[in-house]
């Protein structure tokens, strides 16, 4: 008998109907920790944005640096965000995609800025981010899943053809 998912009863949980992994929250982790670079969702003036931030893991939550700007208006309202990050392994064919749903806001507490000061994260852009947001996660979400071509984990192509 078939669920909802289209599997299968007694089918292995953590494979979606489309042959993806669904990870849980302790792998979804792992992976973000063996990555640089995410994106920040946020909606501003009723407009989606979205920012690519360098980023690290610090005790189940992202956390990142900025300047004053768009992000940080945007995490001041106090509204959701989303962060995406992804890769993929070109030797077994493979890609992962982990999301992050939260809410964000800027570190504040001495503490707390005395400790993220102390982590290995540091700003790509050279203009100064002296400021950290902290994502608190309520959903924490990933697939890992086979490419269908390997192409798209082979380098990328400099121009397109003619």
């Amino acid at each position: 008998m078939a669920d909802d998912s289209g599997q299968q009863a007694g089918a292995d949980d953590h494979v979606d109907r489309y042959g993806s992994e669904i990870l849980d929250v302790h792998v979804c982790l792992a992976l973000l920790r063996e990555s640089d670079v995410g994106r920040l969702a946020v909606v501003v003036a009723e407009q989606p944005e979205i920012f690519p931030v360098n980023f690290i893991v610090d005790h189940g939550d992202v956390l990142f640096r900025t300047a004053e700007g768009t992000k940080l208006a945007a995490v001041a309202l106090g509204a959701a965000v989303a962060f995406e990050a992804d890769g993929g392994d070109r030797r077994s064919g493979e890609a992962w995609s982990v999301v992050v749903k939260g809410r964000a806001a800027e570190v504040h507490d001495v503490y707390e800025l005395f400790d993220a000061t102390g982590l290995p994260l540091f700003p790509w852009q050279s203009a100064p981010k002296p400021l950290f947001v902290r994502i608190t996660p309520s959903e924490i979400t990933g697939r890992r899943f086979r490419v269908a071509d390997a192409t798209p984990l082979a380098p990328p192509r400099r121009t397109a053809p003619e």
